[in-house]
């Protein structure tokens, strides 16, 4: 009888064991109506500030989509990239690919701002981040998708992961394939995701040598850049170019049709057609505007679950730039 009662109460015991596994599984998966009730206004609120923000400046969309990208790269999606740096607290701010360029902060913060307003201490920045990302994209013309949410903020940042992780303007092909391997995101997600660069700006130093050095360049192209980036280290270096020639403000595939045409303007964008294993893929978007955007509608939402800070870990921080 003993024996019987020892088994059952092991069995209860594993069962609950069991559960409590089950139920971290759970809190572990972020979903796309997490805040439904808890704040049911959300997505509105952010998509007022991003169709404000980006309204009164195109170029913010790209601003705020490479702010989420930066962020995901770096020990996944929690927000770390908003962190200020103290006198006592190093953040990811200051790092090479962000220092001097990473914008839209303030952004984030107004929209923080209106959100603690009608549902305090509820939403974490890391997704405010995610929504307006997505929300950025659809202002500019590109696809929409169901960003999913429930990730909190984290409490640290590393401007050593920063700098060795995210993915640098002068990499190679093979190297953009490794990076994004890293993260769990394919060679299809990788080329879908620089096609982010059909928005947004770079600064003459990170096309400098591009411009004057290579090779597989429109001499045209390179002719018209180099006006406005001189060629010596240190001259010029912030001014800026838009990375799509076309339309860098509008959210579409012409990105994919000016590598074809050798006028990408980074490095690691003209590698993706040249003659390696992406060439097809290239192609495939240069000439289907809507599987570009389904597979970079896709490609978000993989980047978005990146090592994300779920239930009990990370907080919920009260504003952005600092932790509580």
């Amino acid at each position: 009888m003993a024996s019987n009662q020892f088994v059952s109460i092991l069995v209860l015991v594993l069962t609950l064991l069991l559960q409590g596994d089950n139920n971290n599984v759970v809190k572990a998966q972020l979903t796309t109506n997490f805040y439904s009730t808890s704040c049911p206004n959300l997505l509105s609120t952010v998509k007022s500030g991003v169709k404000s923000a980006v309204s009164s400046q195109p170029r913010m969309g790209a601003s705020i989509l490479r702010l989420f990208f930066h962020d995901c790269f770096v020990n996944g999606c929690d927000g770390s990239i908003l962190l200020d740096d103290t006198s006592s607290f190093t953040g990811e701010q200051n790092a090479g690919p962000n220092r001097n360029s990473a914008r839209g902060f303030t952004v984030i913060d107004n929209i923080k701002s209106a959100v603690e307003k009608a549902c305090p201490g509820v939403v974490s920045c890391a997704d405010i981040l995610a929504i307006a990302a997505r929300d950025s994209v659809v202002q500019l013309g590109g696809p929409n998708w169901n960003v999913k949410v429930g990730r909190r903020d984290a409490k640290t940042a590393s401007q050593a992961a920063a700098n060795s992780n995210i993915p640098a303007p002068n990499m190679s092909l093979s190297q953009l394939i490794s990076s994004f391997s890293a993260v769990g995101l394919s060679t299809r997600d990788m080329v879908a995701l620089s096609g982010a660069h059909t928005i947004g700006q770079s600064r003459c130093v990170n096309f400098r040598a591009r411009v004057y050095n290579e090779t597989n360049i429109n001499a045209a192209f390179a002719t018209l850049r180099q006006r406005s980036c001189p060629r010596a280290a240190g001259s010029g270096d912030a001014n800026l170019a838009p990375l799509d020639i076309n339309s860098a403000t509008s959210f579409d595939n012409s990105y994919f049709k000016n590598l074809m045409a050798q006028r990408g303007l980074l490095h690691s964008d003209q590698v993706l057609f040249n003659g390696g294993s992406t060439d097809s893929i290239v192609r495939g978007y240069s000439n289907s505007p809507s599987s570009f955007n389904s597979d970079f509608a896709s490609a978000m939402i993989k980047m978005g679950d990146i090592s994300p800070l779920t239930g009990s870990s990370g907080e919920i921080r009260k504003v952005c730039g600092k932790t509580n």
